[in-house]
């Protein structure tokens, strides 16, 4: 068995000449006991990738609890990974380009890990001048020297010299869908179902959003809404409901009303918007007799999980702030920081956006941000770091941060986003969700209870992974029953 490397790295496949160029031997050129050779580390991406071209997605390969309990002990290669590498020698220096492939036997003798260098080599073995065909001995070989793949590959080798330069190839980026919001969902679900209020789940959208987070086993749903209409809804999308759970209320207005009615009775820990208007629900939440207010400002996060960067990122607000005062800005950033650690970071930091880093009066969202700060060294906003104003790219960006010389606890590595205004959070989450093909949920915080604001475009992941903030804040903050 081969050993694993502790850092293992990708090292591309150069080309033949230092130059760029890749250049053949045609069958004239060759003689007997020429060989070419090429070295290539596999990692863990080298896995994945091969998976996705191939299709095959063995649980060997790619599953390391599955391969754990295998002979071999951990993940392994796909056979074909080396065999491929063979492909490109033949491929790119020996013949090189020009090469026909013909025929190749391979045997496998011993399995190739993560980590492993191999190092494949091809020599001529045999020539035949009249038909132009070539057989070439092939062999890879890992650190230990140990012959893990050996074979005899026939190709018909070029007649025509060939120097060309070699092909740029595009950037590969290997990115999981989902990865981050499925590490939250399989802590919600060792939390009993959270009691959820369901607003007017009058379509098909809102309806199955929260039946799946309920087949999830995230919530536990009151059905709020014209009784009929619902039903109706259910039947058309093939579910069946529980009547005892179905709260009926003329209208979304009313199921607004009700559905407040169920928190503040103790039924209900948590609201989830159906088919009606955001703001239709936020009155309701907001009723100063029969609300859910709280001391704090209502405010929305968005969770994106932004492929190729390094943590998840929290917008705030791109929902329900319009131009935040001092104050607003306050209860935005505060709620942000408690939502980030009741999803397990220890020490968020938020970054005051603006579009420069400098505070000058002729740009007002600079003095918030330096009010903000300062109200954080005076411990009015707790629970992790906050800096700005940063622009954008220094905000999330180490290498900005360096270019720029910032000194910051916050500067490159900001977990959350505070946008001065609503528009630009909600141009950058929209950016980031459409150009970035980040995954996105959201939930407003700051009323007694969470509540998912979710929107007819989102997907039915994004309504799962919306229900799943939900659970976890409710978890760690219970929720307070009005009086």
């Amino acid at each position: 068995m081969s050993g694993c490397s502790d850092t293992p790295q990708t090292v591309p496949l150069a080309p033949a000449d230092a130059t760029g160029l890749i250049e053949n031997r045609t069958l004239e050129e060759l003689a007997i006991g020429d060989s070419a050779e090429m070295v290539r580390e596999l990692t863990k991406p080298d896995i994945d990738l091969f998976a996705v071209v191939s299709g095959d997605v063995n649980p060997a390969h790619l599953d390391a609890a599955y391969a754990g309990e295998t002979p071999f002990h951990h993940v392994i290669a796909h056979g074909m990974w080396g065999g491929a590498l063979i492909s490109a020698v033949l491929g790119t220096r020996l013949p090189g380009p020009g090469t026909v492939y013909v025929d190749q036997a391979l045997h496998f003798r011993c399995p190739i890990g993560i980590g492993d260098t191999i190092t494949v080599r091809v020599t001529v073995a045999r020539i035949d001048l009249d038909s132009g065909h070539v057989t070439l001995d092939c062999q890879c070989r890992n650190q230990h020297d140990q012959v893990v793949i050996e074979g005899r590959a026939e190709v018909l080798a070029p007649r025509q010299k060939v120097s060309r330069a070699a092909t740029a190839l595009p950037t590969v980026r290997m990115h999981m869908p989902g990865a981050r919001f499925r590490a939250l969902l399989d802590r919600a679900r060792t939390l009993p179902p959270l009691p959820t209020a369901v607003v007017h789940p009058c379509d098909a959208l809102s309806l199955m959003g929260a039946v799946q987070a309920e087949a999830a086993g995230l919530i536990a749903p009151y059905w709020v809404g014209p009784r009929a209409r619902i039903l109706a809804t259910a039947a058309a999308a093939g579910v069946t409901l529980d009547p005892a759970r179905i709260i009926d209320a003329p209208h979304s207005h009313g199921a607004a009303a009700a559905a407040v009615a169920l928190v503040r009775a103790g039924q209900a820990h948590a609201l989830m918007k159906g088919k009606l208007h955001t703001d239709e629900l936020l009155e309701a939440v907001l009723d100063r007799t029969l609300g859910l207010r709280t001391e704090r400002r209502l405010s929305h996060v968005f969770a994106l999980d932004v492929p190729d960067h390094d943590r998840m990122l929290f917008i705030t607000d791109a929902a329900i702030n319009i131009a935040p005062d001092l104050t607003a800005l306050a209860d935005i950033v505060q709620n942000a920081l408690d939502m980030a650690r009741a999803l397990g970071i220890e020490t968020p930091r938020a970054a005051l956006l603006s579009a420069v880093e400098t505070v000058t009066a002729r740009m007002p969202s600079t003095l918030l941000a330096a009010a903000i700060c300062k109200m954080h060294d005076r411990g009015q906003i707790t629970g992790g770091l906050v800096d700005g104003p940063l622009a954008f790219d220094n905000a999330i960006s180490s290498a900005a941060v360096a270019a720029k010389g910032i000194v910051s606890e916050v500067a490159g590595r900001a977990d959350i986003l505070i946008a001065p205004n609503l528009e630009s959070g909600n141009m950058i989450a929209k950016q980031l969700i459409y150009l970035a093909q980040a995954e996105a949920a959201g939930v407003a915080l700051g009323a007694r209870v969470p509540i998912m604001l979710t929107s007819r475009s989102d997907s039915a992941a994004a309504r799962i992974a919306s229900a799943t903030l939900a659970r976890l804040l409710a978890a760690a903050a219970p929720p307070v029953v009005a009086g």
